[in-house]
């Protein structure tokens, strides 16, 4: 057996190469991602208990790696080594599809030749507020794989524990198995795991970013639940994606101006000029959903620009849930709007095991498509995610090869 096969040189079954390739960074590389990744030769790691080694066939691209290239606002490799980890460099990857090539001790229910999709989050299951009943997912322990973690999909092969594995589902390509999990199971926690603030047929939904991998998923699940999403976009191009994916309406968000921090509520012309875009906002909404009803329920991830329309949209009584802040994250909230009209405003982080499940059914049954939006070379992973840093991506998820030559291998 050789020590270091190429990408896509597929080794003996069940046989572990000493070195594998991956895409690293490195700290004297932060920066623009197209200059801080970079494929290197690196040691095949060694597994750890309740753990799979995974041969990595695609992994998908998210937003998470395009901070770690930046070392901002988080220093990952700093932040590890603190810990007490030793590598001084970062594999990044939260989400791949491949093929379980070894397994550690505690596994139980994978075998070597098993297809599997990989999601994005670990936690210790030791853990004693798993143990006293917390949802793992809100665990104290939990962490994003392959960003706050190391080893993740952008490599030949990548240890993952057991439970972060569903099966693949046939009908899926490599790369499009590789890139829904995170997108799809963050919007599937989104909107159905926030009793009694789920969506339920016949629920206006709005949905921010309609056109991006988040937005994509959140569109179809919310039709899955009979509700009637509106989604947010910038360009017609990415409206005309959101009614084909089954949006009930699209708005141009470039059509307004109020985006941004609140102005101080002593101000009351700045004020009261937010206040009337707002509602302009609200009243474009109701066209496009053809009646005058509030969204029970508003997806967000965008934050700063955005929070204080979404609160504001949002019915009484509704939920506003938000993962993300790619906006900034100084969310500003008129506490009037929330308490008087009893809102809810709900922090949301990926998904649990259940959760994941759940939503890698939906995708095998095809009533969720992964929306698979363009695929690159790993040669190429750098510049996908300036694409993505720089907001010049397709609509839908992205994905690169790793082990996979071709899309159907």
């Amino acid at each position: 057996m050789k020590k270091l096969y190429d990408l896509g040189e597929m080794p003996p079954t069940g046989a572990i190469p000493d070195h594998m390739y991956a895409s690293v960074i490195r700290q004297d590389r932060f920066g623009p991602p197209e200059h801080a990744f970079r494929t290197e030769i690196v040691d095949v790691p060694p597994l750890g208990r309740d753990q799979v080694l995974v041969y990595v066939m695609a992994a998908g691209i998210n937003y998470n790696n395009v901070w770690a290239a930046l070392g901002h606002p988080v220093d990952v490799i700093d932040a590890r080594q603190r810990a007490g980890a030793p590598e001084d460099f970062h594999i990044g990857g939260s989400e791949c599809s491949g093929i379980v090539w070894a397994v550690g001790d505690g596994v139980r229910t994978l075998r070597v030749g098993d297809h599997v999709v990989v999601s994005s989050a670990v936690w210790d299951e030791s853990a004693v507020d798993i143990r006293d009943g917390a949802d793992p997912i809100a665990s104290t322990t939990q962490r994003a794989w392959g960003y706050e973690t190391n080893y993740g999909a952008f490599a030949q092969f990548a240890p993952v524990y057991e439970y972060q594995c569903v099966p693949k589902p046939e009908r899926l390509s490599w790369t499009e198995a590789a890139a829904f999990m995170l997108t799809g199971a963050t919007a599937y926690r989104q909107l159905t795991g926030w009793h009694p603030n789920v969506v339920r047929p016949g629920d206006p939904v709005l949905v921010w970013g309609g056109a991006g991998g988040l937005g994509s998923m959140a569109i179809q699940i919310a039709q899955v639940c009979g509700g009637l999403p509106v989604a947010v976009v910038s360009n017609p191009d990415r409206a005309e994606y959101c009614r084909k994916l089954g949006a009930q309406g699209v708005i141009n968000r470039t059509d307004f101006t109020h985006w941004g921090r609140l102005p101080d509520i002593g101000d009351t012309a700045a004020f009261d000029e937010w206040l009337n875009e707002v509602r302009r906002f609200g009243r474009k909404y109701w066209e496009e959903l053809g009646e005058m009803r509030s969204p029970a329920v508003v997806l967000e991830h965008t934050g700063q620009q955005t929070l204080p329309t979404s609160l504001y949209l949002c019915d009484n009584a509704g939920m506003v849930v938000i993962c993300g802040g790619t906006t900034g994250y100084h969310g500003d909230v008129d506490l009037r709007f929330l308490w008087m009209r009893q809102k809810r405003l709900q922090g949301s982080h990926f998904a649990n095991r259940r959760q994941c499940r759940e939503l890698t059914e939906l995708v095998a049954h095809g009533y969720v498509d992964p929306c698979l939006g363009h695929v690159a070379d790993f040669a190429d992973i750098g510049q996908v995610h300036q694409i993505m840093r720089d907001n010049r991506h397709p609509a839908g998820n992205l994905a690169v090869r790793v082990n996979a030559m071709a899309d159907r291998e």
